[in-house]
């Protein structure tokens, strides 16, 4: 019986400290989008005041008016292509974590993987995107499967980085612990590595879902049917700027949308290290 009360407090008391940080997650959000939106008007002014003030051609730098009209003009086939990158996007990131994972935890328990795959794996990241995106594209097809894995090419760098140093600087206290507890190596991986190097592996998450929108408008100026990245190279043809710019417009509110999910995520999950992943 007493064990039993015991166990509902716990559960209790979790459910609790869970709650509490969902409702001030969700007091963050609101005030980083305030100090978004506040940020965004007056960058919105600043642009305007220079339109009048130097007063370029449309056609190199349209206005902000110019800009909304493109978009209201159209929405259904921007945003119809906003949807095709942000899949690819979200796709792509999920690809390319948990690849970046995979790898990561591979290096980490295994020297000679370590010895000989990372060199190669460093190699990968030094290869101009813009050479590898037309192999991708003739290896995979214009559809989206040559968009997510360029996507994840890019993504999953950051990831594999920073969770490996994660896991290879787990404090000497802990490995002490599971040694003098006698653990096996899966064990202190599972129980003490991977728990130690989850703050480092979000700061790797935040990273690439900031990068994620570069493979995919790569892959989609290399050969694509849809998508921002199709938009912007056929309005750039036609010397449509304002379609141009609305199209980063949309390009910057998926990845800002895609990196706050995955904040807010990683400050959920790992609650015990929020201030350190915030």
């Amino acid at each position: 019986m007493e064990q039993a009360k015991t166990h509902r407090f716990a559960s209790l008391l979790f459910s609790h400290i869970k709650d509490g940080i969902l409702k001030r997650h969700l007091q963050i959000i609101a005030r980083k989008s305030l100090y978004t939106l506040i940020v965004c008007v007056f960058l919105l002014g600043l642009w305007q005041v220079c339109i009048w003030f130097f007063n370029p051609a449309k056609y190199l730098f349209p206005a902000p008016t110019a800009v909304l009209h493109a978009f209201t003009s159209n929405p259904d086939y921007l945003i119809s292509n906003m949807f095709i990158t942000m899949q690819e996007m979200v796709l792509g990131f999920l690809v390319g974590s948990f690849a970046g994972i995979v790898i990561a935890l591979l290096l980490s328990q295994f020297k000679i993987l370590d010895r000989y795959l990372m060199p190669l794996v460093v190699v990968t990241q030094t290869l101009p995107v813009f050479a590898i995106a037309p192999l991708l594209v003739i290896w995979f097809g214009f559809g989206i499967g040559s968009k997510i894995v360029m996507a994840a090419l890019i993504i999953f760098f950051p990831v594999a980085s920073a969770f490996y140093d994660g896991l290879k600087s787990t404090s000497t206290t802990w490995l002490d612990l599971a040694q003098s507890w006698k653990m096996s190596k899966l064990q202190t991986l599972i129980h003490f590595r991977i728990p130690a190097a989850l703050p480092s592996l979000m700061t790797g998450l935040k990273v690439a879902a900031t990068i994620a929108p570069i493979g995919a408008v790569v892959g989609e100026w290399a050969g694509a049917a849809g998508g921002l990245g199709f938009v912007m190279l056929q309005a750039n043809a036609r010397t449509q700027t304002d379609v141009v710019f609305a199209s980063l417009v949309l390009l910057g509110l998926s990845a800002w949308a895609l990196r706050l999910i995955v904040v807010q995520l990683a400050d959920y999950f790992v609650w015990w290290s929020a201030t350190k992943v915030s």
